[in-house]
């Protein structure tokens, strides 16, 4: 009989980068730590399941609250029915996949000289594919470091550009936003650059305007990484808006990725799933790609000196790429990742912990004897 889940604790997380990290997206503000909300299920058979989110602080102390009184009680999965990777529960024929293809994937914006020392660094770790980032005040600044990084690399190295403009931030420095008729200024110039894809180069929700933009480029169109359900990516395939497709597996979840996913082979475009945050979005998205066996390449985030591997999985052991460019698939149960108990207690925080008891005793505070016992009796069903 499969366990219940009786125990759910939430950490907060925060591991310190080595240098500040400035990330192009938020323009003026340099990340200091990579932090996450961390939550550990634990059931009366001892399964223990893992997942960890994004965070900038300690913004989700309520959430364990609301996770107790809903999963406690409630059966987990059945391990035995499901003792295979995650990947291949995606995947359309089940098939063996012990590595995928990756690109280095810069975050910030860099002087000339700088992209050249990072591009060596990267090829020389086996990449042959990189994301750079543009991001400058000006179109011509814009389209000088794509220039300056085709000079660079030569011909045969693949170049991905992202824009970030699907979300644009200015709560520190003024975000130069990008309209269409800049959009296609910049992807023009990508065309004769011969890059691979351009990546947000409007907001996230101006289907009409990428689509527009496809038809007059040739450059590949990408985005998707920061909807957050089926319902807001499916107006990006209705308009033809994009031709590769970047679903964010822990914004979206992996039912959502695996629809993305058939669609994108239904109509013959290409995925790649978003993995910019920390080792459990890294671990997520890489079974997401993993099912995908239409080729391509997983972005892997690397921005050295401060956002490195060991800083962006943090509490689990560092997902360091092979030397040809490659990064293994766990082939264990479920996702294969294993927590540092001792970097968890190093750099995390315990703030919650739910018992039945905990759960039960908050409830009657909460809403009184009587309504508790009601929610216990609907919660056991009927009978």
């Amino acid at each position: 009989m499969t366990g219940r889940i009786e125990r759910i604790e939430l950490w907060h997380v925060n591991v310190p980068l080595s240098e500040p990290f400035w990330p192009s997206w938020i323009p003026g503000y340099p990340q200091t730590h990579v932090a996450q909300t961390y939550a550990r299920f634990v059931t009366s058979d001892g399964l223990t399941g893992e997942t960890a989110g994004p965070a900038f602080t300690t913004e989700r102390r309520g959430l364990g609250d609301l996770l107790g009184g809903f999963m406690l009680g409630l059966a987990a999965d059945d391990m035995d029915g499901f003792r295979k990777p995650v990947y291949k529960l995606l995947q359309e024929c089940e098939q063996t996949v012990s590595r995928v293809r990756l690109y280095a994937s810069s975050g910030s914006l860099r002087p000339l000289d700088e992209r050249h020392r990072y591009l060596e660094e990267v090829r020389g770790m086996g990449f042959d594919a990189v994301k750079i980032r543009v991001k400058y005040d000006t179109l011509e600044e814009d389209l000088r470091a794509v220039r300056g990084v085709r000079a660079a690399v030569g011909d045969d190295f693949t170049i991905g550009v992202d824009a970030n403009q699907g979300w644009p931030v200015s709560l520190f420095r003024a975000n130069p936003d990008w309209d269409l008729e800049r959009a296609t200024a910049f992807a023009r110039g990508c065309d004769e650059l011969g890059i691979a894809w351009l990546e947000e180069p409007l907001d996230m929700h101006d289907w009409h305007g990428m689509a527009e933009l496809r038809r007059r480029v040739k450059t590949p169109i990408a985005g998707g990484e920061l909807h957050g359900g089926w319902h807001e990516l499916q107006p990006l395939f209705e308009h033809d808006s994009l031709e590769k497709y970047q679903p964010d597996a822990m914004f979206c979840g992996l039912t959502v990725s695996k629809r993305v996913m058939q669609e994108c082979r239904r109509r013959g475009l290409e995925f790649s799933p978003h993995t910019w945050s920390n080792g459990f979005n890294m671990v997520v998205n890489l079974h997401a790609f993993a099912a995908w066996e239409q080729g391509g390449r997983l972005e892997y985030p690397y921005e050295p000196p401060g956002f490195v591997p060991a800083a962006r999985e943090g509490i689990m052991p560092p997902l360091l790429a092979n030397a040809d460019g490659t990064l293994d698939v766990p082939q264990s149960p479920g996702l294969g990742l294993r927590v540092d108990q001792r970097l968890l207690r190093r750099y995390g925080k315990r703030f919650h912990v739910s018992t039945p008891t905990r759960v039960a005793l908050h409830t009657v505070r909460e809403k009184g004897l009587k309504s508790a016992l009601a929610l216990k009796k609907a919660k056991q069903g009927p009978g």
